[in-house]
């Protein structure tokens, strides 16, 4: 640790799964007694100055009318809308989506960062970081310009940090190569005409020109957030500059008390997270057939939550206390975010992944071919597939202690701890 009080400048993807890591990594900073400020899309406001950090707001695109009789706006709101309008798509196979899925949501994240980029300049004129971490998927010049440290946060998907070795990002194909060189030419031939315009703009405004067919920059340190456990290690290994975080599982989630559940078989969470859980067909569908069960379920029912009526065996809300829910539950049922998938295996526990879209299809293909869980076919599924996915994984004795061993040991890394360190150093530099 340092003795110099810095002024570290986050600025995380407005979707909570990365807010909430930087979150994490803020509190520790902030308790060692340095200066935390986030550049928070709009919909934050007031939610992480009651945190304890600095809040300068930034919008993404021109603000609408704001009806004031109308409830707080919600974090991540474009994204839930975007769900909504889009659900069709998920139903289409990955090398589909990247036509319509994944090339759209890479346009309107370019769209929102050449439309920040002069409010960025102005914060950090004013606020005169250290050092400037950001964990997002895309570029913003204006934060690798600042003429200070940047850092960048890999939260979002193990494959953004691409090699020959691993298969292509948001492919969720096998390991063993089958299907990879015509989802890169799909790739390609969807991407490449957005990409190199977006690197012209981005060389424009005086950042370095990216990689190939990439979109974010590496940082002069960079934290990759992902178990070792189901880690392509052998695959892809980091360069020097690069430290692998077990997980990094913030400590500012409130307490949890469960609530009497009915039933007496095991105590399960399910959660498609804040986006996933926007399809209510998918939701309903799932809930139908885990009411018919003998477990009992914690369900978090996300922004839709009072479209969604619960089994008895269940009990919900539109928010959980995640961190504090999974230690409690014998198995996880999820839609594969990499935030819900680190969080389960630091816990060490199982899970059945229903992948919806982006990182999703990585992780539970990833989660399947290493035999840590499950992955069923998200809008396929046969109901005894379902059902029978729970049983075999409940009733694996031998896959439950070593999870339970596995996730001692990644809590033992302290990952929010070990990436404070690294902001540290190399703001020292």
């Amino acid at each position: 640790m340092t003795d110099k009080p810095l002024t570290i400048l986050f600025m995380p993807e407005s979707a909570y799964g990365p807010t909430n890591n930087c979150i994490g990594i803020g509190d520790v900073l902030r308790r060692r007694g340095h200066r935390v400020v986030f550049a928070a899309e709009t919909s934050w406001k007031g939610k992480l100055t009651a945190l304890g950090f600095e809040e300068e707001l930034v919008d993404l695109e021109p603000p609408a009318p704001v009806d004031e009789s109308a409830a707080d706006q919600d974090p991540g709101q474009f994204w839930k809308d975007f769900i909504r309008e889009t659900a069709p798509e998920y139903r289409k196979s990955t090398r589909e989506q990247l036509e319509t899925v994944v090339k759209p949501i890479w346009q309107a994240l370019i769209d929102g960062a050449k439309y920040c980029e002069p409010r960025l300049k102005e914060i950090i004129e004013r606020v005169r970081p250290d050092v400037v971490v950001e964990d997002n998927v895309l570029a913003f010049p204006a934060l690798v310009t600042a003429g200070v440290p940047f850092v960048r946060i890999v939260s979002c998907n193990p494959l953004e940090v691409t090699g020959p070795g691993v298969a292509p990002t948001f492919s969720g194909l096998p390991a063993d190569g089958t299907g990879w060189a015509e989802f890169r030419a799909e790739y390609d031939r969807t991407h490449r005409e957005m990409w190199t315009a977006f690197n012209e703009w981005v060389v424009e405004q005086g950042a370095p020109p990216l990689r190939d067919l990439e979109f974010i920059h590496e940082g002069n340190a960079n934290l990759y957030v992902y178990p070792e456990i189901i880690d392509y290690v052998a695959d892809r290994p980091l360069g020097d500059s690069w430290t692998r975080l077990d997980s990094s599982v913030r400590e500012t989630d409130e307490e949890f008390t469960l609530p009497d559940i009915p039933g007496e078989g095991s105590l399960i969470y399910f959660s498609l997270g804040s986006l996933g859980s926007a399809d209510l067909e998918l939701m309903r569908r799932v809930i139908s057939v885990l009411g018919r069960t003998p477990h009992r379920y914690i369900v978090s029912k996300g922004p839709l939550h009072a479209e969604i009526e619960l089994a008895p065996n269940m009990w919900g809300a539109e928010f959980v206390p995640q961190t504090k829910i999974i230690p409690m539950v014998d198995l996880v049922i999820t839609h594969g975010g990499n935030n819900t998938v680190t969080e389960t295996l630091h816990f060490g526990k199982p899970m059945i992944v229903l992948p919806i879209f982006w990182d999703q299809y990585d992780n539970a293909q990833r989660i399947d071919e290493t035999g840590l869980g499950v992955r069923l076919d998200t809008y396929g599924f046969a109901d005894e597939e379902l059902t029978g996915a729970i049983e075999r994984l409940l009733g694996d004795a031998g896959l439950r202690a070593r999870l339970a061993a596995a996730g001692e040991e990644i809590r033992g890394r302290d990952g929010v701890r070990a990436a404070a360190d690294v902001i540290e150093k190399i703001a020292a530099k």
